[in-house]
Order: C-alpha cells, then structure tokens, then sequence
C-alpha cells in the first residue's frame, strides 16, 4: 500500500504595510515555512497625505509581494512539498477597493495612470470620502429601504460606495476610464485564475456584505433608484458591478499557467474566494459559535459568530455589518472594531521619541546609519520601561482618564471625526501615567463594543485574543482582561490571519468538508490565557463610567 502524500495549502496575507505568506502541512496545521514583503512604495509614504487622510497603495506593491512571498517561502522547502501544494487562498485589507478597465487591470497600471492616487488602491484607512459617507447615510435614513440596516446603520468612509463616489467625483478621467471596481480581495484571486475580467471574479461575500451594502434581502447591491437619488454618476454602476457573492470555501478557479510557471507551483492548484484579514484571522484563530475573536494590533476587529437559526431577525446597530457566512459559511458574521489600538501607543511613542530624533540627528557625535540604530533602540526601551513603571501604579491612582478615538470611533456607532482626549492631567503627571490611561481608554472602547452586542442579545461564551498587541503585551492584556471582566486565552499562532487562509485553501481544495474540520485539524491552539482580577474588575467599573461620561462631553462638545 502507497503511503499517502501529505499536502500542503498556501495561506497569503495582505496586511496595511506588508503581505506575509504561509506553507502549512493540511494534515497537522504545522508551518513549515513563510516570507514577508514589505511593499516598497508604502514605505517610502508615496502616493498618500495624511493632512488629506488620504492612503493609496499602487497595485505593483501588491504584484511584487505576490511572487516574492511566494517564492521565498518555496524555497524553504523541497521541491516535493512545492509538488503537493493543493491550495492557496488570500485575505486582504479592506475596504480597499480599486478602479479597473473592461479586463480588470487597475487604471494605475494603464497608461496615463501610473502614478495617479486616484486609479491605486484606496486602503481601508482612507478618510478622504467623508462627504460621501455622511450623504449615504442622509439618505439612506429617508428611503424606503434601509440599505445600511445590516451594516449597523451607519455607512463609514472607509467603505466600497463612498470611496467609489469620492474618486468618479474628483477624478474626471478616472470616471471615464473605469469600467467597474474591484476590492483587493478579489483581484488577487483573479488575477492567479486568469479570471480578471468583471464580469468572471467571483466577489467575496465578506467584501460585499460588510462594505457594499449587499444582502439577499435587497437582491445584492442597493436599488439603482437609490443610486441614483446618491448622485446621478452611480448611474448604470450597480449593473457594472455585481449581484451574485461567494464565501471563502469556494474555488475561484485553478492557477493559471502564467502563475504556477511564476510561482513554481502546478495547475492543479485550486484558488478560493478571498476575504477580508480580520475574519480570516478569526478563523485562524479557531472561532467558534459565541466566541468573541479580537483582532489585536495597529486597530482592532471584534469577529463573533452566530448560527443563523439562533441569530433570527436580531440586528446589531452601530457596528460594521452581519453578514452570513462572512466569516464561517452557513454563520452569522459579526464584525465591530476600533479604528485605533496599537496606533495610539505609536503615536505616544513617536511624542516622546520626537526631541531624541531631532536633536541626534543634529549632532556629529554619529553617522546617519548609527543615528537610525540609536533611535530604534531608544523606541524599543522606551516601550519595555513605559509598561513595566504603567504596570506599578494603582487603578485610580493618577487619575489621568483618555478617550481612544485617535483614528476617529469605528464601532460602536462610527464616527470618524471625533477625535482623542485626556482629562485629568496635573504638574504631577508623568509618562507613564498617560501611557497607562491610554491603554486603560483602549481596553474601555474593547468594553463599549462588547457591551453592543451584549444588549443586542448576541450571545459571548468566550474571548479569543490574536495579533500583535495580544502576543506582546501583557499589560495592556491582563487590563483588558480586567475591564471585560473575561477571561481572554491567546491564540498561539504568530500568523493567524494566514494560517486561516491556509485553512480556508485546504477546505477550497476538497481536503476538509467544513471550516470547523479545517480548524480542529490544522488549529494551533491557544498558549495563554489572561484571567481578571476581582478587585480590579470593580474599580475599572467605576472608571469605565466616567469614560462614558467624558466621551459623550467631548463628542457632543466637537458636533456644537
């Protein structure tokens, strides 16, 4: 008897800043090797303006990091593990949607386009349609049909219609060119089929659900007449676009030959639907019904999941959509989040840093390189003595109290032009203070979310915790842990959102009949989990409230 082959699935990850690939073995979930490509252009700051918030990615960053990763990662493993690759799968950014022509190529890689914002990649984060977004949900409140009902009632900027009315707006020539638009998940999925053309990419139900306003009970994008009444250049554009959406245990197609011979790989390899990171991630992070997913780094996303029969006709208001089989086919996908996390701590980070980097690269006591390892180094110890002295004052003892709407408030209840606020501050106030009230503000927000769906009766068993944040720092951790009042286990994989792509890829692939197969097979398991403190769970209470109290103050302050 033949030993039987073990195969191995692909899992591609495009996150803010890099794409990162993942070969994992289907039989055990080991990861037997990976790369990361940091996309060239984003690093230099090109083609974005954050006065203007304003985030555009050109398309060839996305190109570079597909065959780099890839095949770097190959080339950590024997041409037999290359050979019983089966699958590949890929999650993205999102909304982060692009103009293409009648083949599906992006504008910025026509000619006339190239170095055009405008015809790049819109990245999740972009704020520059808020016009847009506040005129969705104007109207939407007047129409019959509530097209943003199941993606919270209120329509952000960083989603699919109001960055595609934002550009056909201020971009004359753009508007003439395009003959539709494509969110980043898709188009890479397309683009390893060969399958490009509108018309043939099977579009992610994650994408449409969450950021389009698609839903069965609209059958799929909202009405023309809607469209319409938005702004006449919508006109003919929900034709353009799409009614049909797959979940990710769907094959797109198999790989085409111009990228298995790019690649290494055979044609046999079978591509699935993409999606977005977060709900991906939450996969990878071994989700489950009623049990809370928190995407932790730069932002968070809360992931959770219902079965559809239990869910009804309950609806979430204030949070990024419920979806089914977003997430998990055959669930409800539920996705809230907050539109800064980690970010805040950067940004106190780069405060502190500021008169260190301006001052050192004044000096001649060393060279530009030597300059950039100091400072590095500087950043990195800062950090580490910021949370060990965060971590030795009391709960309620500098009294200092933060908001953590640095980016804006995504969920619940999205608003992106509120902004950050500290009260509280005195001649006594020092770093490490403020560094805690920050933290403290971001585990609040965490609370405000799961709160949402608490009252919504959406049920919460368990708390997951997976990213960066979530693996690095225990302090902001265990005052998570303390102000949920939950315990949290930490998912042990380093990569979860791409081991949940490899996941998704060996389900396409016909080697498991369900994601939870999938996950129980190919899981990592959890390596930690935090437990709350009796006694700081009461006083967090306490604080919690006037969190509340100070956010409503601040927000209704800015809107007079």
């Amino acid at each position: 008897m033949n030993k039987k082959e073990t195969k191995y699935t692909i899992g591609l990850d495009y996150g803010s800043d890099s794409v990162r690939s993942l070969i994992v073995n289907v039989e055990t979930g080991e990861e037997v090797a990976g790369a990361v490509f940091e996309y060239p252009r984003w690093k230099k700051g090109m083609y974005c303006d954050a006065n203007k918030n304003q985030f555009r990615q050109h398309p060839k960053d996305y190109l570079e990091g597909l065959e780099f990763a890839i095949t770097e990662a190959l080339k950590q493993v024997s041409a037999e593990v290359a050979n019983q690759v089966v699958g590949i799968s890929v999650d993205t950014t999102g909304s982060t949607p692009v103009a293409v022509d009648e083949k599906g190529v992006p504008l910025a890689l026509t000619p006339g386009f190239e170095d055009n914002p405008n015809a790049m990649f819109i990245l999740w984060k972009d704020h520059t349609a808020l016009q847009e977004a506040n005129e969705i949900n104007e109207l939407a409140r007047k129409w019959e049909v509530d097209f943003t009902r199941y993606e919270g009632g209120i329509y952000s900027p960083e989603w699919f219609w109001a960055k595609l009315l934002h550009v056909l707006r201020e971009d004359p020539a753009v508007f003439r060119a395009a003959n539709s638009w494509v969110e980043h998940c898709d188009w890479i999925p397309g683009l390893l089929t060969g399958r490009t053309r509108p018309r043939q990419l099977k579009r992610s139900r994650c994408a449409a659900g969450h950021k389009a306003m698609w839903h069965e009970a609209f059958t799929g994008l909202p009405s023309e007449e809607f469209l319409m009444a938005l702004d006449p250049m919508l006109g003919g554009w929900r034709e353009r676009l799409y009614s049909e959406t797959y979940s990710s245990d769907v094959a797109v197609g198999k790989l085409s030959d111009e990228w298995a011979k790019k690649l290494g790989l055979s044609t046999d390899v079978l591509v699935g639907v993409g999606a977005f990171d977060a709900h991906i991630g939450a996969v990878g992070g071994e989700v489950a019904p009623y049990r809370l997913s928190k995407v932790m780094g730069t932002s968070t996303c809360d992931m959770l999941v219902v079965p559809m029969e239990e869910a009804g006709e309950k609806v979430v208001e204030g949070i990024c959509g419920q979806v089914d089989g977003s997430i998990i086919p055959g669930m409800l996908g539920l996705e809230a989040g907050q539109a800064a996390f980690g970010d805040i701590y950067a940004w106190f980070k780069r405060l502190l840093m500021w008169p260190a980097e301006r001052i050192l690269a004044k000096t001649n006591i060393v060279n530009e390189e030597q300059c950039e390892l100091l400072i590095q180094e500087m950043a990195n110890q800062l950090m580490k003595e910021l949370a060990e002295e965060a971590d030795k004052i009391g709960i309620e003892e500098s009294g200092v109290l933060a908001l953590d709407w640095m980016n804006g408030r995504r969920t619940p209840d999205a608003n992106p032009t509120v902004k950050g606020a500290m009260a509280g501050l005195s001649l006594g106030t020092d770093a490490p203070r403020i560094f805690r009230a920050l933290v403290e503000a971001t585990a609040f927000g965490s609370k405000a979310i799961m709160n949402r769906f608490l009252e919504a009766e959406m049920r919460i068993d368990e708390v997951v915790a997976l990213g960066g944040v979530a693996k690095k720092s225990p302090l902001v951790m265990q005052i998570v842990c303390d102000v949920l009042n939950r315990p949290i286990k930490v998912a042990r994989s380093e990569q979860t959102c791409a081991l949940g792509a490899a996941m998704m890829a060996a389900v396409v692939a016909g080697e498991y009949s369900s994601v939870a197969e999938a996950q129980e097979k190919m899981g990592s398991g959890f390596e930690h989990t935090y437990h709350p403190i009796p006694e700081h769970v009461e006083k967090y209470e306490r604080i919690y409230k006037s969190y509340q109290t100070f956010g409503q103050l601040v927000e209704s302050g800015l809107s007079n």
